[in-house]
């Protein structure tokens, strides 16, 4: 194994924070659709055991995460936080890698793999960082699509034409429609009256439009338009690469869809219903 690598961010001695350690495993295994389809699939995990979801990493403002990746996979990667920090050396094969920030604002924050961008993230690699200083109720989706033929090739070292994506599952946190409702972090539930957060990171390589039956939301962060935030509505669109931080304050108990709009998302490879979509659960 080489040495480890190590990369700093320089950190103001004035802010108080604390120190976050973390580690995360790069991994192959696969994703198995509703239907029974498996095909290979690439996450990082927070333990050396293959899962289908990348880790949510939680920060405080102000924290400074302190990161170990660690590449179990046989073909080398990278790291990346968008927007924040790039330009990681490659990890090769059984090697490993330390990185360090500070994170001095709230948001969410997407890290993936960006060799052979954006092959490697798309067949899984990317993930969530959310920063805040809120103790509201918390939710987490991380939006993936994918054409389950293309899994193979691409983990094979070929390129794709990306002019013909044409994706045929759709997954929250690696799940779909009725498991999405199984997955506590992702299913929104609470009393009239609560205050609500869902986070929300499209690290797939589609855009969606997602749709609120029952309640309007407010926009409360978005990494794309900063000047949307405070709009309420009840749809919201969420671009390849980009974040938001929705806040719900129910107004009525009752069971209410939250789906993509674009309805071909709400299905797996054709069956109905699957997909990007969930209910919103609201005791009175």
């Amino acid at each position: 194994m080489k040495p480890f690598i190590f990369i700093f961010l320089f950190l103001s001695s004035q802010i108080q924070a604390s120190t976050v350690e973390e580690k995360i495993y790069i991994l192959g295994g696969d994703l198995t659709t509703n239907n029974g389809e498996n095909f290979p699939y690439l996450t990082f995990n927070d333990s050396n055991l293959f899962t289908i979801n990348n880790p949510i990493i939680e920060l405080s403002v102000n924290d400074v995460l302190d990161l170990w990746i660690i590449n179990f996979d046989s073909v080398p990667h990278s790291f990346e936080i968008k927007g924040i920090l790039n330009n990681i050396p490659i990890i090769s094969a059984g090697d490993s890698i330390q990185v360090s920030h500070q994170f001095t604002s709230s948001g969410v924050f997407i890290y993936f793999d960006p060799v052979n961008y954006p092959q490697n993230s798309y067949t899984g690699l990317g993930g969530m960082i959310n920063v805040s200083d809120v103790t509201q109720n918390k939710f987490f989706w991380n939006l993936k699509t994918h054409q389950s033929n293309w899994n193979t090739s691409i983990l094979a070292g070929n390129t794709p034409n990306w002019n013909t994506y044409n994706p045929n599952y759709y997954t929250i946190n690696g799940n779909s429609f009725p498991e999405i409702n199984d997955d506590p972090s992702a299913r929104i539930t609470g009393v009239i009256g609560d205050t609500l957060l869902l986070y929300i990171s499209n690290t797939g390589q589609s855009t969606h439009s997602l749709h609120f039956h029952g309640y309007h939301a407010e926009i409360k962060y978005s990494s794309k338009d900063f000047n949307h935030v405070g709009r309420i509505k009840d749809t919201f669109p969420i671009y390849s690469m980009e974040s938001l931080i929705l806040q719900i304050v129910p107004d009525k108990s009752g069971e209410y869809p939250i789906h993509d709009h674009n309805l071909v998302a709400t299905t797996g490879n054709g069956l109905y219903p699957n997909g990007m979509l969930t209910t919103i659960l609201i005791a009175p």
